[in-house]
């Protein structure tokens, strides 16, 4: 039953491709009494976030979705990044609520009832624009409206009824409303960067650049979403001057708006994406319940030029100190110090240092379920880990 369900899931995203390369995130169900139609609504970042993430799309189609969004409107070139949606302008106050002539009089019931000074249902103001009463605030008044002219106009008002139906949703498009995407401009409405989502869009793409290593997939498709991996990254606040980002830019914000910097700061904002992302870059992948350092998303740049001091919280609670030479880099995982050394005279090799002072070096860049137990349990037995890689192991600068 879940394979079925898959394959119906996986047709489903291809169906909703759209012609520029992206995919639709939500669709309408319009039921009619004899047709059941499918409306798209616009784009949205969300969508190709969802595809992106699916599963059911080859990592070169993935590379082109990528492309395509940094072609589309969602991508603000001011900010480096994506709205959520593409904006687009509202109508004024006056302009809504329009009926079009044509469509007024292809309904004689409502010329018939003006002419009897009855405007319950439709009015004409004093410019000559034809408006539903600004008392029906939804279909059931309607509805509740023409019950109530039935013993007035009589088979006239029952004819009318699904005309004036059709006429109320296609004046007003209730069926479409998106709530803050079509009314507002802060918070995620129109024109806001809703940095939760760019931050879920960098883990999709990290995902896809990772699914075409385990697939196999050529040099240049996994090179090209690699690029396309750190182009999304270059859009994150940490990245801009605090008068570019509008606040601190290491601080997690929500979105930032059209008309101002970031607002909202929280934990909802660029925290959980962002700390998966990194130790993604770093090459931490579990496979299996075995740790497999892969750091082919890291960077040379990453490197340190000269030694500096790291400072850090070991398994028992306890900072520690350690200078970290030229060509390296250190970080902690689960509070265990892994430093990494660039070296393109040597060959790969992971060297693991436990609590008895003996070393154990493992050529495959793989521990042992063991001892991948005893670091997710931060248990002490291991003290530290050291991976020594070359240029050719790391994604090119």
């Amino acid at each position: 039953m879940l394979d079925d369900a898959l394959a119906a899931i996986d047709h489903s995203i291809q169906q909703n491709k759209r012609e520029d390369g992206m995919y639709n995130a939500y669709n309408l169900l319009v039921l009619e009494s004899e047709a059941i139609e499918v409306e798209h609504l616009y784009a949205m970042l969300e969508g190709q976030v969802a595809s992106l993430s699916s599963g059911a799309i080859r990592p070169t189609h993935a590379a082109d979705v990528l492309e395509a969004l940094f072609e589309s409107d969602m991508y603000r070139d001011d900010v480096r990044t994506f709205m959520l949606y593409p904006d687009r302008p509202l109508p004024h106050f006056l302009e809504k609520n329009r009926i079009p002539v044509e469509r007024f009089e292809s309904i004689p019931l409502l010329t018939k009832m003006l002419e009897r000074g009855d405007d319950s249902i439709v009015l004409r103001d004093e410019d000559g624009c034809y408006r539903f009463n600004a008392d029906l605030r939804n279909q059931r008044d309607l509805i509740a409206r023409l019950d109530d002219l039935g013993p007035l106009y009589g088979d006239e008002a029952r004819r009318a009824r699904q005309s004036l139906l059709g006429l109320y949703e296609l004046v007003f498009n209730h069926r479409a409303f998106t709530g803050r995407s079509g009314t507002m401009f802060g918070y995620e409405g129109l024109g806001s960067v809703y940095w939760h989502m760019v931050s879920k869009l960098l883990l999709a793409a990290q995902e896809s650049f990772f699914g075409a290593l385990a697939e196999g997939a050529d040099e240049d498709t996994c090179h090209r979403l690699g690029q396309l991996y750190y182009r999304v990254r270059e859009g994150l606040g940490f990245n801009r001057t605090p008068g570019e980002f509008g606040a601190f830019p290491t601080d997690p914000y929500s979105n930032t708006p059209k008309h101002a910097g970031a607002q909202q700061p929280g934990m909802t904002g660029l925290v959980k994406e962002e700390i998966l992302t990194r130790f993604g870059e770093l090459g931490l992948r579990v496979d299996e319940g075995k740790v497999r350092l892969h750091p082919g998303l890291l960077r040379a740049r990453e490197f340190l030029a000269n030694p500096q001091p790291f400072r850090f919280l070991d398994v028992e609670g306890q900072w520690q100190e350690l200078i970290v030479p030229k060509s390296a880099l250190a970080f902690t995982w689960c509070q265990v110090l892994f430093v990494y050394h660039l070296d393109d005279a040597a060959e790969p090799v992971m060297t693991v240092t436990l609590d008895d002072g003996s070393r154990r070096t493992l050529t495959g860049l793989m521990l042992t379920a063991e001892l991948s137990t005893e670091l997710f349990l931060r248990t002490g037995r291991i003290r530290q880990i050291e991976l020594v890689v070359g240029r050719s192991q790391l994604f090119p600068d």
